[in-house]
């Protein structure tokens, strides 16, 4: 038995070793394995080992305790849980013996958590639900969750769609208050105001699919002295949305319509969209028109902003558009005129577009035909019609007038911009210029002019190696602004979009600010929080559509190969890294990995030739190759995964 003396010092031996323990808050990062890492405050990341990783999530805000171990190495002991955002989630449905777990649908978080029966809402194995934490796993490690809804299962029709909108939260319905103020908007009387020219008397078309109904642009052109004048009415919604409503904090908060495969998220209600806003034939509108004056050698030149009523003569599709320019329909024969007039001023722009700026080259263009039970029945290739090429081009017009009425006006933007090559790649595009293209390499990528001339000296096809395709990995991307900037993608001073305010906010926010400057009222402010908000939303509406489409693409190329339809298929090389390669397949354009990391053969990378190399093989972009699937990964988006028949490559 210890003497008084000895507890003594044993308690103070304690209290020193608790003392020389250090705590301190952090945040919980997960890793796909069981164990994770204590993000502290001043940047340091402390391991936290398996059993304690029980107690937390991913994110989870904690206090922990940090001590050394018996092999000098440093853990963190979670002591206290701070705050945990893990809020509703989704996840599928899993069963071990009696007990019902979720499998969580979230980055780092690889466990299952207990559904008890209570809390269970009907749910079967296999069923894609939505679920919220019923019991954090702090005080025993023992997680529980609840079932909030059953989205559905395999056999659900767009079950791929259904459960990216829920994953994503992407939603359908609008709130009550929106409801209310809607039905006030849809009592305004927008064609009755003052302010609006009536130009119901031009000869407007709209070219569209033939099922669209939010048709959002018509075009009319006519003969000039020393060109055309181009006429592009859009849609204005803000005749009806107020900048302050609630319904426009609401379309704000969606930031675009989501166009899934055989379903649609609108970002304005349907009755506004569809129907009260759209440019439909035969109907006055409320239109925002630019009017714009375009040469006889397709230069952009005055223009102006109108607040008008438009009335659309014919829903033209772009099929029946197309069959007319190329001499094979002749229904369309009562809209000749400005149909003849609006293909002289595409192929006028179009023309200066290609000896000016950048046009970007067509790629093979895909359609998806799908079954009454939203699955992909047959994909088939074709090409960009001449009718969509001139809608296009007269979109781009508009888009250039509006970003230069935007300038002019000290507009806080919102403008695109498009920097070209990666600021933090400008050395490497010099050297890779000067190994593959002399000739070029005394042009500067940072200005317009140099960049255009790189761009297009890169497009030789007189090249041996794909050299445009290869500088891909050194672009940057568009981004919003609020200042005007140059974009290098089109070789333009400035650009802005205008011409989709049913479908996009960033061109609802464009016209909330030409009108605001045709009023002679201050402009909207639009911030860098507004940009980098809308960004986010688009950003998540994208990965939203791409995981529902490459869940769809893995159970048509899982059938293609069940059936014995395709057994191997074949693609060409899209890009290369130092683990493999991605490629598109020829006769679908469905695209995914071929990961060259477990081949028997070692790979070298070489990044200024964009290719693989070992001994015996070489995979460079633009190569054909064949392949066999292997499946996708729900965990990685459904990113498909193929394999190399043997004697490829």
């Amino acid at each position: 038995m210890l003497n008084q003396d000895s507890l003594s010092q044993l308690k103070g031996l304690k209290t020193q070793m608790e003392a020389e323990k250090e705590r301190a808050d952090a945040v919980v990062k997960g890793t796909q394995s069981r164990y994770g890492f204590a993000v502290l405050d001043d940047g340091r990341e402390i391991f936290i080992p398996p059993d304690e990783m029980l107690k937390a999530f991913p994110d989870d805000r904690v206090r922990v305790c940090i001590r050394p171990t018996k092999d000098n190495k440093t853990i963190a002991d979670i002591e206290k849980l701070l705050d945990s955002p893990l809020g509703d989630f989704t996840g599928r449905c899993v069963r071990k013996g009696k007990a019902v777990f979720v499998e969580p649908d979230l980055p780092q978080l690889s466990r299952w958590l207990f559904i008890p029966p209570h809390a269970r809402n009907g749910v079967k194995e296999g069923d894609y639900i939505r679920c919220a934490i019923l019991r954090h796993p702090i005080r025993d490690g023992k997680p529980q969750a609840k079932v909030l809804s059953v989205i559905g299962d395999e056999d659900t029709p767009g079950i791929e769609n259904l459960y990216s909108m829920s994953k994503y939260h992407l939603s359908s319905d609008w709130s009550a208050p929106s409801k209310k103020e809607l039905e006030q908007c849809l009592q305004q009387r927008p064609l009755e105001t003052e302010r609006r020219r009536d130009l119901t008397d031009l000869e407007f078309v709209s070219v569209d699919a033939a099922k669209t109904q939010d048709i959002d642009d018509a075009l009319y052109a006519e003969i000039s002295a020393d060109g055309w004048t181009l006429f592009v009415a859009i849609a204005d919604p803000t005749a009806y949305i107020g900048a302050d409503s609630g319904l426009h904090r609401d379309v704000a908060a969606r930031g675009t319509s989501v166009y899934f495969h055989g379903d649609v998220l609108p970002m304005l209600p349907e009755e506004l969209s569809q129907d009260t806003c759209a440019l439909s034939e035969g109907a006055d509108r409320p239109a925002l028109v630019c009017k714009v004056a375009v040469s006889d050698s397709g230069q952009v030149g005055d223009f102006e902003f109108i607040e008008a009523t438009v009335r659309s003569r014919a829903k033209l599709s772009y099929y029946a558009v197309d069959r007319y320019l190329n001499g094979q329909y002749d229904e369309l024969m009562s809209h000749a005129t400005p149909l003849e007039a609006l293909y002289q001023v595409y192929r006028a722009l179009r023309a200066h577009r290609e000896e000016h700026g950048l046009v970007m080259e067509d790629r093979q263009e895909y359609r998806w035909i799908m079954g009454e039970d939203k699955q992909i029945d047959s994909i088939e290739p074709y090409q960009k019609l001449l009718s969509q090429r001139l809608v296009e081009e007269c979109m781009v017009a508009a888009n250039r007038c509006a970003a230069r009425f935007l300038s002019e006006h000290k507009a806080s933007g919102p403008f695109v911009g498009h920097r070209g090559f990666r600021a933090d790649r400008l050395d490497e595009i010099r050297k890779f210029l000067e190994m593959h293209t002399p000739a070029l390499a005394g042009e500067n990528p940072e200005t317009l002019e140099g960049y255009r001339n790189i761009i297009r000296g890169l497009s030789d096809p007189a090249h041996d190696l794909p050299l445009r395709p290869m500088v891909n990995r050194l672009m940057s991307r568009a981004e919003l602004g609020c200042e005007p900037a140059l974009h290098m993608g089109m070789a333009l001073e400035s650009y802005t979009n205008c011409t989709s305010p049913l479908r996009k906010y960033m061109d609802f926010l464009v016209h909330l600010q030409i009108k605001s400057a045709l009023h002679g009222d201050p402009a909207t402010q639009v911030t860098r929080d507004i940009l980098d908000t809308l960004s986010e939303r688009i950003a998540i509406s994208r990965s939203a559509t791409l995981e529902a489409e490459r869940w769809l693409a893995s159970k048509y190329l899982a059938r293609l190969r069940a059936a014995g339809e395709a057994v191997t298929f074949k693609g060409k090389v899209i890009h290369v890294n130092s683990s493999g390669f991605n490629l598109r397949l020829t006769d679908s354009g469905l695209e995914g990995f071929v990961d060259l990391r477990k081949d028997p053969e070692k790979f070298s990378y070489d990044k200024w030739t964009a290719s693989l190399t070992s001994t015996t093989r070489r995979f460079q972009l633009e190569q054909s190759v064949e392949v066999s699937y292997l499946g996708a990964d729900p965990a990685a988006q459904y990113q498909a995964k193929f394999a190399l028949v043997e004697g490829c490559g």
